[in-house]
């Protein structure tokens, strides 16, 4: 029941939690005695502070009570932000540790740590031992944030940031037609 209430529920979440200017990064309903315990985990581009998860649970809390017909019992609702332990999963996870140390352990190979710089659709631009690697999201088992406790270097922010220009003007030379 709970797992067929969250596929009927997660939309209208989705659309509550996106309007707030929010990404929806986990949704799931458990039975917790004769109430509905619902997990909503949000995320964005800058972060999600306390006043945020505040604003966006009063947004969802709004729209699950316009809804109840659909949840048809009593509801705890909790709303929180990633944990710094949560995998990179998808691109927005990469593009949102830009600069961030992540531990990367790829299908095949040995696991490493990296910053991660550029995130494209299918890979991100990784800083390793002071080489750019292009690291393919197809062929990560897992990734995780690194904790740093001072702030990166100043020279590896450089390279990131040159080899994103780089990257940025190869993408957007216009070409030249043949004659």
């Amino acid at each position: 029941m709970p797992n067929d209430l969250a596929s009927r529920l997660e939309p209208i979440v989705a659309e509550a939690v996106k309007a707030a200017g929010f990404d929806l990064d986990s949704f799931e309903v458990q039975q917790a005695g004769r109430r509905q315990l619902v997990k909503v985990v949000v995320d964005g581009d800058d972060g999600v502070g306390l006043d945020e998860v505040a604003s966006v649970s009063r947004a969802v809390s709004a729209t699950l009570d316009e809804n109840e017909h659909v949840i048809a019992s009593a509801y705890t609702l909790e709303v929180t932000s990633p944990g710094l332990d949560r995998p990179l999963t998808q691109q927005r996870h990469w593009r949102r540790a830009k600069f961030r140390l992540v531990k990367i352990t790829p299908a095949e190979g040995t696991a490493f740590i990296g910053r991660v710089g550029h995130a494209g659709e299918k890979s991100a631009r990784v800083l390793v031992d002071g080489e750019i690697r292009d690291v393919g999201f197809a062929s990560v088992a897992k990734a995780v944030i690194e904790i740093e406790f001072k702030q990166p270097p100043a020279e590896d922010l450089k390279l990131l940031e040159t080899d994103a220009s780089a990257l940025n003007a190869a993408t957007t030379e216009p070409k030249e037609e043949p004659k």
